[in-house]
C-alpha cells in the first residue's frame, strides 16, 4: 500500500519526520543549521589547504545528518545519547574522506574542531545558550564522531596499502625476472650483439617497473577505490521512488509511505533503483510488519535517500560488518543473511561519490541511508 507524505522533514539518521517532542534547545539548534555550515565551510577552506579545491557537496559529506543527530541528543527524553549513537554515519564520513578527497587524518580532526567552534559561534550570535550538560553532549558527540571518522579513514588507507602490496608482489615478478635474466646473459655473453640483446631485455623490464611505480605513487596519493560502472542521466528522484513503490504495491507486501522532495539531479537510474529495491526488500524481510518509510531530501548539494522500518534493531557490533561483501549475520528472527544486497548498496552510494550508512536502535527502528551529491557527474569516471 502506498501513501503520500507531506511532513516537515529532518536530516537526522533515524528518519524522524519533524521536530515534535524535541526541546527548545534542540529546535533552536536545528534552526541555525544553515548558518553553522556556512561558517564551518568558510573556516575549513581557509584553514585546510586540501579543502580549497574540494567541491561543496563533497566537503559537506555526511555532516548535516550528524548535526541533526546532535540536536536530537540535546533533548533528555530522546533515545539518542549523543550525535554518534546508533549510527555509522561518522565512519561513512571518514570513508568518504579517504576515497574522495586528499585530506589527511589530522585535517579531519581539525575540521571537527572547526565544526564544534562554528556551533558555538553561531549559537552565541543567535542568543542561544547551552546548559553545561547540553554543551557536554555536543562535545562528546564531536569527540566520538572524530574518532569513528579517523578510524575508518585509517582502515581505508590500510586496505589500500594491503591491496597495493599484494598487487606489487605479484605483478612486479615478471619485469624483475626480465632484469635478472638480462644481467645473467650479459655476464656470460660471448659477443657484443648478445650483450646488447640482454640489455634491451633489462631496459624493457626496467620501463615496466617504472610504469608500475608511477601507478603506485598515484594510488598512494589518491585512491578512489573500485567503483561500479554507472550510466548517469538527469531525472527527478521522486519519479524513481514512485516507480519503485508501484512495483512493491502488491497484496501482502506491506505499507509504504514516501516523503520525497522533487529533486532533479544526475545519477544512475538503474543502480539507484536496484539499491532502493534491496533496502525495501530488507525492510519488509527483517522488519516487524509495520510501515516502511522512504525519504528523500536535499541539503548543500547532496541528496539523502533513506528507507526506515521498525522492529528488532541491528546489534552495534554488526552495523559496520553488514556492509562487507558476502558477510552473513544471524539477526535472531529466523532470517540469516543480509547477503550481498547491502554491499551493493554501499557500492552504489560510493560509486556516485557519496556514502551509505545505517542508524538502528530499539526505540527508533532501522534506517538505511544513501547520501550522494545531486550532480554526480564530476565524481564518476565513466560519466
Amino acid at each position: 500500500m502506498m501513501k503520500p507524505g507531506g511532513a516537515t522533514m529532518m536530516l537526522a539518521t533515524d528518519q524522524k519526520e519533524d521536530s515534535e517532542g524535541l526541546s527548545a534547545t534542540s529546535r533552536a539548534m536545528l534552526s541555525m543549521r544553515g548558518q553553522v555550515f556556512d561558517l564551518w565551510e568558510a573556516q575549513v577552506r581557509a584553514r585546510v589547504a586540501e579543502a580549497i579545491e574540494v567541491p561543496g557537496p563533497l566537503l559537506t559529506n555526511t555532516l548535516p545528518a550528524f548535526y541533526d543527530n546532535i540536536a536530537e541528543a540535546l533533548t533528555p527524553a530522546y533515545p539518542r545519547a549523543d550525535g554518534a549513537s546508533n549510527t555509522t554515519s561518522m565512519s561513512a564520513h571518514g570513508r568518504e574522506r579517504a576515497r574522495m578527497t586528499p585530506f589527511s587524518a589530522d585535517q579531519i580532526i581539525l575540521e571537527y574542531q572547526l565544526f564544534r567552534d562554528a556551533i558555538a559561534v553561531v549559537a552565541l550570535r543567535n542568543g542561544i545558550h547551552f546548559q553545561p550538560e547540553e554543551w557536554a553532549i555536543v562535545e562528546r558527540s564531536i569527540d566520538i564522531g572524530v574518532r569513528e571518522a579517523v578510524r575508518e579513514f585509517s582502515l581505508m588507507h590500510e586496505g589500500i596499502r594491503e591491496r597495493l602490496a599484494a598487487t606489487l608482489s605479484h605483478d612486479m615478478r615478471n619485469p624483475l625476472s626480465l632484469v635478472l635474466t638480462g644481467t645473467q646473459l650479459i655476464a656470460v655473453a660471448p659477443d657484443l650483439d648478445t650483450a646488447r640483446g640482454a640489455a634491451l631485455k633489462i631496459r624493457s623490464g626496467a620501463q615496466r617497473l617504472e610504469h608500475m611505480l608511477i601507478q603506485l605513487v598515484d594510488a598512494l596519493t589518491f585512491d578512489r577505490g573500485v567503483k561500479l560502472p554507472l550510466s548517469l542521466s538527469e531525472f527527478n528522484i521522486r519519479h524513481l521512488v514512485t516507480t519503485l513503490m508501484e512495483e512493491f504495491s502488491v497484496p501482502g507486501a506491506g505499507e509504504i509511505v514516501a516523503h520525497v522532495e522533487p529533486v532533479t539531479g544526475f545519477w544512475c537510474k538503474n543502480s539507484l533503483l536496484r539499491a532502493l529495491e534491496n533496502l525495501l526488500t530488507n525492510a519488509f524481510k527483517y522488519g516487524d510488519g509495520g510501515r516502511v518509510v522512504i525519504k528523500g531530501e536535499q541539503i548543500r548539494g547532496r541528496l539523502m535517500l533513506s528507507v526506515h522500518n521498525t522492529g528488532k534493531p541491528i546489534p552495534g557490533e554488526q552495523r559496520e560488518r553488514i556492509f562487507e561483501y558476502l558477510r552473513r549475520e544471524e539477526n535472531g528472527n529466523g532470517h540469516d543473511g543480509w547477503g550481498i544486497g547491502l554491499p551493493f548498496v554501499r557500492s552504489v552510494a560510493e560509486g556516485h561519490g557519496g556514502s551509505a550508512a545505517v542508524d538502528s536502535s530499539a526505540d527508533a527502528g532501522t534506517t538505511f541511508i544513501i547520501d550522494i551529491p545531486i550532480d554526480c557527474r564530476p565524481y564518476v569516471k565513466n560519466a
